[in-house]
């Protein structure tokens, strides 16, 4: 299951292509430093380890992702943003692309504090539906993408491992809605709709403990 993230935390395939990548330099994560003090820090900490619920954790991240997102969240070409979000559109207006490369990477090399489920049978249910999806309404397992422990894939699906529960279930519904609509081929939005508010409170509580 694809998630998005923050601000958020988060869906889908997000790749930024090996040929783009190519034609820039290697990101430079001491360059993000400035950056992080002005823009970041106050909803997401300087080391990406939010203290809000509202707001994703970004430390340990892997960097196509974060960078996918940021992109998103900016007018690109005098269209409408990918990903509509009022403050992260003032956050990444002044952004170049190298900006964001730089706080991408800054961010994924950043440690992630270990977090803990609270509802033990939250967590029964979300870990049926994470490693096993949902048969019976066509859901697939959330670990064929993200990986048994929430790891991810770097450049193809996020690390979801640790983050807050309030905030994956607020994507989930987002992806749910339609609000939220930047993942690749609806790959989230397909499998949001079929899922239950308690359905998507349990796997968010479940991938909350993962580590």
């Amino acid at each position: 299951m694809n998630l998005r993230w923050p601000v958020t935390l988060i869906g889908g395939v997000f790749a930024v292509s090996a040929a783009v990548a190519q034609t820039h330099p290697k990101p430079d994560p001491s360059k993000a430093q400035p950056i992080v003090t002005k823009l970041c820090a106050a909803c997401h900490a300087t080391d990406g380890n939010s203290t809000l619920a509202a707001n994703p954790i970004l430390a340990g991240q892997h960097a196509e992702y974060t960078m996918k997102q940021l992109m998103n969240f900016k007018l690109q070409g005098g269209k409408p943003a990918e990903r509509p979000h009022n403050v992260m559109a003032g956050m990444v207006a002044s952004l170049s692309a190298d900006d964001m490369r730089n706080l991408a990477a800054y961010f994924e090399m950043q440690k992630p504090r270990l977090r803990a489920a609270r509802d033990a049978e939250l967590v029964r249910l979300g870990q049926a539906i994470y490693r096993g999806g949902v048969m019976s309404k066509g859901v697939a397992a959330c670990s064929a993408c993200h990986g048994p422990n929430g790891a991810g894939v770097p450049v193809q699906f996020p690390r979801l491992a640790g983050q807050y529960s309030e905030y994956l279930a607020a994507q989930l519904k987002a992806f749910r809605s339609g609000e939220r609509a930047n993942d690749p081929n609806r790959m989230m939005r397909a499998v949001a709709e079929k899922l239950s508010d308690r359905e998507i409170a349990a796997v968010a509580e479940y991938i909350a403990g993962l580590r």
